[in-house]
Order: structure tokens, then C-alpha cells, then sequence
């Protein structure tokens, strides 16, 4: 049988062939191997790249061993090229120890830095940013390095796509996009994803290049793509790179192939990647069958000995505590001492001096956010930053939020530090994915912190509506691995952000904006920290406890004053995750009458689990159910008489006067 596909060597050697050669095989046997074992119960889910081998091995040999490359479930390639352990491989799929994510994650979903490979998630899209954020850093860095991203012709018609490509065509990052167009998403096929005749066109959109290969081709893909890595490298761009090939098999094994016509089939099984190049390297007398034979049966001789040693792997234990250990990367607080020379500021003044003094203290930190540079921010915090750090560390970014925290973690994949300013808290929705599933379980999943702080401008009381007045942290406090702040005070807002700079694991720090302008306090001028989990107690007193955190302070000590209560106990959390439970319990057990009080809406509140722990560990030392107030149980309105009705200030004395008299 003779090569269907026309193959040109270039001026590449027999050795060089050879060798892309047996990248190409080494993954195909795997992947005949695994389909056995899938079909005997060994492994419990297969998501096949038979017949895309190509481009997976083309485009990592194309690049260099310390680039990274962010692939996705059908490149295998990527793996076995960048020779990654076999042994744990195997045990990853098996879900045991020795695998890349020790159980807790499947197939490819895992990366390595050992192997500068960053592997998926099940949501797609945000990986496309994380690789702007890996290139950002080999640009600030001077490091003439590029990064290649994965994504499928699905995978296209996500947000993350267009974000991506805008932030890395904005900012010039080098990115190499690789879109392997196959035919389908699960069932769907390509004439229902998209309208335009190629995704490469897409790229004109963004003034990037863009390239059209034949993904099933090892020679174009290879020298092609080694072509424009040279030359990214050499002048930082992303381009745009669209492989033409097919999925011979299901979407993951269960789902088959019937929807495929089968003309369809017959077409793209002519033009396997693997046999079509086989044959062309005996039609040049580069391969002989003897060489075949050998090269088959010493790939087939590894596979077989890693399998078993990952076979012979004990399975997986459940241990609490080494479990819940990895969801943060380890911590250990310094606390910094101020000196005693204070100044009376507002609080957006001491969240502008945090910043600032951090940025002197971090030289890798890089500011991210919506008209934060030159305009200094909608509320001013970052303003002066850019003429102190210059563009490269204070940047303004596109209205992609999403993208854009993708970005922050692939500065942190690369060492660096990020923050993201969200210009209202409430904007964070654009956001989401990569916060709660990238963010919060990147530690976990493979040891790989995520170095990035996100300010949370919030709160309702100045008139801003629906859109900018949300008070979210409950959104948040229920996701394992990310860290919640949430000061009332200058001194604190000052110190806790300064040490939310220096831990390694995401931070969202939540800044009422009703205060950045209205409370004042003597704050030190020097940089100084606080350690999180440590609430504050305002007042001591026997009466009944107040727990609350960010304006509802004020609103409470502006309450007790009013009302002239001497004997009141108010605890300001401040940290709200990780939570100081031990000072609530305290509380709640000194006055046996607790109100906790919260602007969010009680339902599903934080106000809520605190209840439920001070029932659980002191029910015999209350003398009062514990109570709740937060706001209406609605959107937050616009006009005042409408805003003053929404929230819990009015309603607070009321409260507060109930739980004495109980």
C-alpha cells in the first residue's frame, strides 16, 4: 500500500524521521494497550486521540524541553514526547499514589512542572488564558520562550477563546493557539459549532497570523510549527494554528461513532497519521520491516514493564488530613511589626498604601484590571502605580474577566505573583469558572498553587443598583482552596492585604465601597502585617455577642451607641476563610445570646454557617436561639427609600432590643 498522504522530508535527516517516527508509534500502542484494558474494567474512562497523533508529537518536538505546553485529552503525544515517566502515567489513569494527582484527578487532568506541561480542566476554556499568563512572564522576563495551548474546534465557540486571543493579540504575548478541528464536538458536527469556512480566519479579528496544517501529516506539522516558533521567539506574537485531522474514535469510548457517516470514516482512516507515514519511510528506504519489528516490540516491552509496576502500585488510601493539607500550598505567616508612626487615613487610602508597599516589596507582582493604569482605577487605589512600576507591572486589561484571572494563574504557574482588580465585586461572575474550578483546585490537584489576589470592591449604601452593589463573599466561602478577607477598618484592610500579597494561595479580598471614603484611623506608615483567621473583638461584654464583618460593624457600634449598651460583645471576623471559630465560640459562649449580623441575604449566607457551628458546639451554654439578620431576600434596588428598605441597618435595633429581651 502506498502513502496516501504527500510527504516532503524538507531537509530533514533519515535519523530526524526515524525518530518522529517512533514518537508517533509509542503513543498509538498506548493507546491499543489502554482500549484493552478499559474493555476488562482495568481503566474506567478512555478519551481516544487515534488518529491525531500528529500533531500532539509535531508540535512538542517543535518546541523546546523548558516551554510550556497546555494540552488537552486527545494528546497523549504531548506526553510521551516530552517522556514523561510511563509508570505514572499508567498509575494516573488508575487513579493510584504514584500518578501526577494521587487519585484525585483523572486521565490528563494534571500538570507537571518537572515536564513543563499544564493540563486541563473539564470547563476548556480557561487554559487558553492561563497560557497568556505563562507567556506574559517569558516576556517580562526577557526570556524569548513561547507557550503552546491546545483547545478543539468546540472549544472555540467558548468565551475563554475570545478572550484569550484578544489579551494575548493586545499585549503581543507569545502564544502558540492550537485548534485541533477534528469534525466533532461529542456528536455535534462542525457544519452546527461554526459558520465561517476556517477558525483560522478567526484570526483576523484579533491581527493575528494564522496558519492552516494538515494535522495527520508529521512532516508539515512538524517543520511548520518549527518554523513559527522561531519566529515568535524571536518577535513575541501569538499566532493562530489550525490543524485539519479527525477523531477515529468516540468522544471517550462509551459514546462510540454511529452519528459518523461511514464514507466519512472510510475517508480519514486512508489517512492515518501513523500508517500513511510508516509507508511513505519504506517507500524512501528509511524504515526497513526489521526496524519496524524492533521498534514495535521495544515500545511494546516499556509499556508492558511500567504497567506492571503501576499495577503492582497499592490503590489509594483516604487520609483526612493528608487530604485536606494539599488544598492550600503550605503557609507559613511572618509577621511584620510596624513602627509607632501613624498617620490618620481613609480606608482606600490604606488599601492604596498595601498595594504600593507590596509592589516595592515584590518585584514579581504584576497588577491586572480594567482602567487601573494611566486612569489609576475607578476609585483611584492604583493611581501613581504606573508612573512608579512602569506598564509592564501595572496593566490595563480588555472587559474579560475571565482571561484575565486565567492569566494571573499562569503567572503564578511561572513563579510570579498577580493581582486582579475586579472594577465592582459584582463583575467577578465573568470570572467565575477559573476562580472556583481552576484557582481553588490547582493545589490540590497537583501541587501547583495559584500566587493571585483578586480585590473585590462591594457592598450596597451609595445608590449603585443591581450591577455594582453585591456583597458575594458567600460565593466564595464554600469553595475549598481559596482564602475570603473582608476588613472594616484601615488598620486591618492595610495588613491583611499586605500578607494576602505574600501567601501563595488565591485571595479574594473583599473592599466595602461605602467605606473606602468614610472611615478613618491612625494607620502606621510603614509596611506591617496581620495573620488571617484572627477575628477581632471591637467591644468586650456580657450581654449578648455580635458577630459581623465589613460595614455591618460600623452599622453595629453605631447601634450600640444609640441605644447605650454597655455590655455588648462584637467580634469583627476580618477573615472570614479560614474562620476563627474559637473566637465565635468564645463569644458565644460568654453571653449565651448571639446575632449574627450579615449585608448578605440570609439565605445560604455565611451568616448562616456561623449559626449552625455556635448550635452545634454550644447549644447547652445559650440562653437564646442564635439569631440572624441580613438584607431582603432580593436583587439589590437603586433608589434610596428602596436600597434603605433592601438592607439590614433599620431592622438592626429592633434585633439587637429581641435577643435581650428573650
Amino acid at each position: 500500500m502506498n502513502s496516501i498522504i504527500k510527504f516532503d522530508r524538507k531537509n530533514l535527516s533519515s535519523v530526524q524521521l526515524l525518530d518522529l517516527y517512533a514518537a508517533l508509534l509509542k503513543p498509538r500502542l498506548i493507546e491499543e494497550k489502554m482500549l484493552i484494558l478499559l474493555r476488562q474494567g482495568k481503566i474506567s474512562k478512555w478519551f481516544s486521540g487515534i488518529g491525531q497523533e500528529a500533531i500532539s508529537v509535531g508540535v512538542t518536538k517543535a518546541l523546546n524541553p523548558d516551554e510550556y505546553i497546555l494540552p488537552m485529552h486527545r494528546n497523549l503525544g504531548v506526553f510521551t514526547s516530552r517522556n514523561v515517566p510511563l509508570d505514572r502515567l499508567f498509575s494516573q489513569w488508575q487513579g493510584k499514589q504514584n500518578g501526577f494527582t494521587k487519585g484525585r484527578d483523572r486521565s490528563f487532568h494534571f500538570g507537571t512542572q518537572d515536564y513543563k506541561i499544564v493540563g486541563m480542566i473539564s470547563h476548556l476554556g480557561p487554559q487558553l488564558g492561563v497560557a497568556d499568563g505563562i507567556a506574559l512572564a517569558h516576556k517580562l522576563k526577557n526570556e524569548h520562550k513561547l507557550t503552546a495551548v491546545f483547545t478543539g474546534e468546540g472549544g472555540t465557540s467558548e468565551g475563554d477563546f475570545h478572550e484569550a486571543l484578544n489579551i494575548a493579540s493586545v499585549w503581543d504575548l507569545p502564544v502558540m493557539f492550537c485548534i485541533e478541528n477534528n469534525g466533532y464536538g461529542l456528536s455535534t458536527p462542525t457544519t452546527e459549532q461554526y459558520r465561517c469556512n476556517h477558525l483560522a480566519d478567526r484570526a483576523k479579528g484579533y491581527g493575528m497570523q494564522s496558519y492552516i496544517i494538515d494535522g495527520n501529516n508529521i512532516i508539515d506539522v512538524y517543520s511548520k510549527v518549527s518554523e513559527i516558533a522561531k519566529s515568535i521567539r524571536g518577535n513575541p506574537r501569538p499566532v493562530l494554528l489550525e490543524f485539519k485531522t479527525f477523531r477515529m474514535r468516540g468522544h471517550e469510548e462509551a459514546s462510540g461513532t454511529k452519528y459518523v457517516p461511514e464514507d466519512l470514516m472510510q475517508f480519514w482512516a486512508q489517512k492515518d497519521p501513523v500508517n500513511n507515514f510508516q509507508q511513505f519511510l519504506k517507500e524512501e528506504k528509511i524504515l526497513t520491516e526489521d526496524q519496524e519489528s524492533q521498534l514495535i516490540n521495544t515500545i511494546k516491552a516499556e509499556i508492558n514493564s511500567n504497567l506492571k509496576k503501576a499495577n503492582e502500585e497499592t490503590p489509594v488510601e483516604f487520609d483526612e488530613t493528608n487530604e485536606l493539607n494539599d488544598v492550600f500550598q503550605k503557609f507559613v505567616y511572618q509577621s511584620v511589626k510596624h513602627n509607632k508612626k501613624t498617620e490618620n487615613i481613609r480606608f482606600i487610602d490604606a488599601i492604596a498604601q498595601a498595594v504600593r508597599q507590596s509592589m516595592q516589596r515584590h518585584n514579581s507582582l504584576v497588577l491586572m484590571g480594567q482602567d487601573i493604569a494611566e486612569y489609576g482605577g475607578v476609585f483611584k487605589i492604583t493611581e501613581g502605580l504606573l508612573k512608579e512600576f512602569g506598564k509592564d507591572r501595572v496593566r490595563n486589561t480588555p472587559i474579560c474577566e475571565s482571561a484575565v484571572v486565567g492569566t494571573a494563574m499562569g503567572l503564578s504557574i511561572s513563579g510570579m505573583k498577580a493581582m486582579v482588580e475586579m472594577q465592582f465585586g459584582d463583575f467577578v461572575s465573568s470570572g467565575f469558572n477559573p476562580i472556583v474550578n481552576y484557582l481553588a483546585k490547582s493545589n490540590y490537584r497537583w501541587n501547583q498553587n495559584a500566587d493571585v489576589v483578586i480585590r473585590m470592591p462591594c457592598g450596597a449604601g451609595v445608590g449603585a443598583g443591581p450591577f455594582h452593589s453585591q456583597t458575594n463573599e458567600a460565593w466564595f466561602t464554600k469553595v475549598p482552596g481559596l482564602k475570603v478577607i473582608y476588613p472594616a477598618f484601615p488598620y486591618d484592610a492595610k495588613g491583611l492585604l499586605n500578607t494576602a500579597f505574600n501567601d501563595p494561595n488565591p485571595v479574594l479580598f473583599f473592599e466595602h465601597k461605602l467605606l473606602y471614603r468614610s472611615i478613618r484611623q491612625e494607620v502606621p506608615l510603614d509596611y506591617y502585617t496581620l495573620a488571617f483567621g484572627k477575628a477581632s473583638v471591637i467591644r468586650e461584654g456580657k450581654s449578648i455577642t455580635i458577630i459581623t464583618y465589613g460595614a455591618c460593624v460600623h452599622w453595629a457600634l453605631e447601634a450600640i451607641e444609640d441605644m447605650e449598651l454597655n455590655e455588648v460583645n462584637l467580634i469583627d471576623l476580618r477573615s472570614l476563610q479560614p474562620l476563627d471559630r474559637e473566637t465565635i465560640i468564645r463569644g458565644a459562649k460568654k453571653t449565651g445570646k448571639v446575632l449574627v449580623l450579615t449585608e448578605d441575604s440570609i439565605f445560604g449566607s455565611l451568616a448562616s454557617e456561623i449559626s449552625a457551628i455556635i448550635s452545634e458546639t454550644c447549644f447547652e451554654y445559650l440562653d437564646a436561639p442564635v439569631m440572624r439578620l441580613g438584607s431582603a431576600e432580593m436583587p439589590i434596588p437603586f433608589a434610596t427609600a428602596l436600597e434603605e428598605g433592601y438592607l439590614p441597618k433599620k431592622k438592626l435595633k429592633e434585633k439587637i432590643q429581641q435577643l435581650i429581651d428573650y
